[in-house]
């Protein structure tokens, strides 16, 4: 799994008025001694923050825009008449706990506590939410029209994503005046509570399993051929996504399912949340209509007859437990979409009983499943070599005890097998003559480094293809669990889990310099599941001295992806090449990051040449 910053429950923190980093600058538009008299848009106030945080407040009128009866349970409310500041919203989140008992159009009277809260908790990073709590509601009238919506548009939404953080707060922005005409996120904050409204958007994130999907309101922003916006810089994000929920439960109505490159079309209308898992969400009262654009799954070419194949699948947490279906539909992808390569790197193999966490760390009758489903969907008999992990020492599941695993169809390609590899024996670089080996084969690379610890150490293994040898290091780096989101109230986002993931690419580029330095026309192969971007320091390290090139580079910017996430198309997965490999065809095969039905988060990725 991958990559994304992972969903539990989230974890609620009330911002106090004794918080640092600059978290309550500001001051009321309108202030009263005793709370008396406050409109919503003085609560807001025009920061991040309300200035009336922890305060008591009387008679904070508004009309009923959204009523939400699961999750964080409450209503939003706004003032029909709104001020003249385009920094303050007029709308506001009244967190009730319980199903609340008042209806759109209801015209109310709210008592309460003014609160900030943080999904995720205060260590997440993530921005807070204005609302009022332990509310006091009386329904004056009923009936009432909703104020009309703001319109979210292209041109609405500024092209620069966000100020820089203050320096004197720790790089918050949280006390920084809102510029909601330059900054997108400024601008959405401008909106927080407020009814809005999008017109017919294209879907840049799948419906999720948790009924969600993401559109973007900026069409041609990095856009891609299949329909996606494309992360392709920290400097440059997305400004035009925007997080899609409905505020009609699923067990009433089913929410729509959506690939990347459909439309929603129509209006979609409700008030604009802020969430742990995407921040600004529109929390539709009216939901428009998915027009399905028929997004295919890709299939590669298949390799000449002396050209190697060399793919890399992260296949989710895999074990004997999961339903034969998983097996057989990501089998079939093996054979058909990747076109049966003579060798898979696979990442997320779990040991025979899976998270069940009983010491158990062989993995023998999860690749036999998987092995024997392919040759069940037509394709070759693979063998395959691996190393068991110490158990929970690799991290990923507790008990699953993940790794990575090589597959080789034996009729195209042999192994070099070197005994004495286990989980805390290294492999070295030996050789004589020009000729690179690996002194295990297969082996792990430095597994007593720190940089591997509660991590996947990579998997070294040395093959044969056509008399000549070819030497594959599959890796899966650390998560980005820890790093604050791109909507965290610090700009820049901390990124805390770069920290191990540039060790790791330190440790990878300097056993690939060791092969170099003995076989300087070496063919090595990096690939796997290096949870970071082609643009990264984790990416830059692993090509520290011209020992590798990031072969996704290779590919036209929009169709340099194999995740998706939060709207976002992202690299995650990757295959780098040594200098001796100078030509080469890439492909990242779009069969399951775009899609709402998934054999795995990740795309796979292949490579053909010539060794």
């Amino acid at each position: 799994m991958s990559s994304s910053i992972p969903r539990s429950a989230a974890v609620a923190a009330v911002v106090s008025a004794a918080l640092a980093a600059g978290l309550l600058a500001g001051s009321a538009s309108a202030s009263a001694e005793d709370g008396a008299g406050v409109r919503i848009h003085d609560i807001q106030g025009t920061t991040r923050v309300s200035p009336l945080v922890g305060q008591q407040v009387t008679g904070v009128t508004g009309v009923v825009t959204g009523v939400r009866t699961y999750g964080s349970r409450g209503f939003w409310i706004q003032d029909p008449t709104p001020d003249a500041n385009p920094a303050t919203s007029e709308g506001l989140f009244v967190f009730t706990s319980s199903v609340p008992t008042v209806a759109v159009g209801d015209a109310v009277s709210v008592n309460g506590t003014v609160t900030e809260y943080v999904p995720g908790g205060l260590a997440s990073g993530n921005q807070s939410l204005t609302q009022l709590s332990k509310p006091v509601v009386t329904v004056v009238s009923q009936g009432n029209p909703v104020p009309a919506p703001v319109t979210i548009s292209s041109w609405s939404v500024p092209g620069a994503y966000a100020p820089a953080g203050d320096p004197a707060a720790d790089g918050s922005i949280n006390g920084l005046t809102l510029k909601p005409r330059k900054y997108a996120l400024d601008y959405y904050e401008s909106l927080e509570g407020t009814n809005v409204r999008i017109g017919t958007s294209r879907v840049v994130g799948a419906t999720d399993p948790y009924s969600e999907l993401w559109v973007t309101v900026k069409p041609w922003e990095n856009a891609n051929r299949r329909g996606g916006t494309v992360y392709g810089s920290y400097e440059d994000q997305n400004t035009g996504r925007l997080q899609v929920q409905s505020l009609v439960p699923t067990a009433q109505q089913p929410f729509p399912k959506a690939n990347v490159g459909d439309v929603l079309a129509g209006a979609t209308e409700g008030p604009l949340d802020f969430n742990q898992y995407g921040g600004y969400t529109l929390t539709a009262r009216t939901l428009g209509t998915v027009v399905d654009r028929g997004l295919e799954r890709e299939t590669t070419d298949r390799q000449h007859r002396n050209e190697l194949a060399v793919a890399t699948y992260n296949v989710e947490n895999l074990d004997p437990s999961d339903p034969q279906e998983k097996f057989d539909a990501l089998a079939k992808a093996v054979v058909e979409n990747l076109a049966s390569p003579d060798v898979v790197a696979l990442e997320e193999i779990q040991d025979d009983n899976g998270a069940e966490n009983d010491g158990t760390v062989s993995a023998a009758q999860t690749v036999k499943k998987f092995t024997d489903a392919i040759v069940a969907a037509g394709g070759p008999a693979y063998d395959w070599r691996s190393v068991d992990p110490e158990n929970n020492k690799d991290g990923g599941e507790p008990g699953g005890n993940i790794r990575q695993v090589f597959l080789f169809n034996p009729a195209r390609v042999s192994f070099t097998d070197r005994p004495g590899g286990d989980a805390t024996t290294a492999t070295g670089v030996t050789g004589r003559k020009g000729h690179a080996a690996l002194t295990v084969s297969p082996g792990r690379i430095d597994p007593a480094n720190a940089a591997w610890a509660d991590s996947r150490k990579p998997l070294a293994g040395e093959f044969v293809f056509r008399g000549r040898t070819v030497f594959v290091i599959a890796n899966h780096f650390g998560s980005k669990g820890g790093d604050e989101s791109i909507v965290s109230h610090h700009q820049p986002p901390n990124r805390s889990s770069e920290a191990k993931r540039l060790l790791q690419a330190q440790a990878v580029n300097g056993f690939v310099k060791q092969l170099l330095a003995v076989e300087k026309q070496a063919d090595v192969l990096v690939v796997g599941d290096i949870n970071d971007f082609e643009f990264s320091g984790t990416t830059k390290a692993l090509t520290a001295g011209g020992a590798l090139y990031p072969a996704v580079k290779s590919l036209p910017r929009g169709e340099r992806y194999s995740y998706v996430y939060q709207g976002n198309s992202q690299v995650l997965d990757q295959i780098l090449t040594s200098p001796g490999i100078q030509r080469f065809a890439y492909d990242s095969v779009h069969i399951n990051a775009e899609f709402a039905d998934q054999n795995s988060d990740h795309d796979p990725q292949v490579l053909r040449f010539r060794p």
